[in-house]
């Protein structure tokens, strides 16, 4: 086994203070971040600063350590290492989530003393709680289909490092009734548990995505209905869309513009019942007339003798 010197990497004395170490590692990694450094083996670099970070930040890793180099330098530095029989670490412990991959020589040195020896195997812990945001349509809110969701969880060893992704793919039950900003729990969904542990929950955070012809007021509805000038002055039967197929509306004849006309049950689902569905009409002149039409609308005009503003004399 190849032994690192891991003060060598970071370019300080064995003798370096904490704060020493700290400026040493910060100034390397920089220089060889894999996503800016230009430098032809940044990635293997930067590994290696982060390993020895990791081992010299720790005061009981780092005693280990200086121990394992005091009797390798007593060898005469030979460039194959092993440690001496029955040597255990006492700094083992105390992997995180973001360590990067080790080194075979950090992993025969640290990481085997988690599962033998002084260090125990790992303890046993549920996975973590993931909540994940998940945007449905109205029309999910009424349908009895399942919901197809895939996401992407972080997979994590025994040490509590990652060491990959995997994406998951579950049909969800939309519930009746639900309303954006609730939450949807999947037990034992989550990320994997330790030492055989249960996994974690999934908690889907529902947003209820913009549509293009409803507004949503509650468990209300409000759809904007254009109508011609004539059948708002006559009346008319008009099919207008819902979440669940089209229906056929009545406007009263000499409706005004705005009226809003309710119909009961079409809005979105609750726990008690529907909401209602409110259509709100607007009057839409035709786009361009002919000489004819201009004619009728002239006769109109003098036949009704009607002056929408009369109440600004007044």
């Amino acid at each position: 086994m190849e032994f690192k010197d891991y003060y060598a990497l970071l370019g300080v004395e064995p003798d370096a203070d904490e704060a020493t170490i700290k400026t040493a590692y910060r100034r390397l990694a920089r220089k060889y971040h894999p996503d800016v450094s230009k430098e032809p083996d940044a990635e293997i670099r930067f590994k290696d600063v982060a390993e020895a970070w990791q081992v010299l930040k720790d005061a009981e890793k780092r005693a280990d350590y200086d121990q394992l180099r005091t009797i390798r330098s007593r060898q005469g530095n030979r460039g194959s290492f092993e440690p001496p029989p029955g040597w255990q670490p006492t700094g083992g412990a105390g992997f995180n989530q973001s360590d990067p991959g080790f080194s075979d020589f950090f992993e025969s040195l640290f990481a085997g003393a988690r599962q033998t020896g002084r260090g125990g195997p790992p303890p046993a812990r549920k996975g973590q709680d993931v909540e994940i945001d998940l945007p449905i349509s109205l029309e999910d809110t009424v349908s009895t289909e399942l919901k197809s969701v895939s996401f992407r969880l972080p997979d994590y060893d025994e040490y509590g490092r990652v060491v990959g992704e995997t994406t998951k793919s579950l049909k969800v039950k939309i519930p009746v009734g639900v309303t954006g900003g609730e939450r949807i729990r999947l037990k034992g969904q989550g990320i994997a548990g330790v030492g055989n542990a249960v996994a974690g929950d999934v908690y889907f955070r529902i947003h209820l995505a913009p549509h293009p012809l409803f507004d949503v007021e509650g468990h209300n509805l409000i759809i904007t209905v254009p109508v011609a000038p004539w059948e708002a002055a006559l009346g008319a039967k008009i099919d207008v869309p819902t979440l669940t197929g089209a229906i056929q509306m009545r406007i009263p004849a000499n409706s005004q513009n705005g009226k809003k006309l309710r119909i009961p049950g079409k809005g979105l689902p609750s726990k008690s019942g529907h909401g209602d569905l409110f259509a709100v009409l607007k009057v839409v002149m035709p786009a361009a007339t002919g000489e004819d039409v201009e004619k009728l609308w002239s006769q109109l005009a003098d036949i009704a003798d009607f002056d929408p503003r009369a109440e600004w004399s007044r």
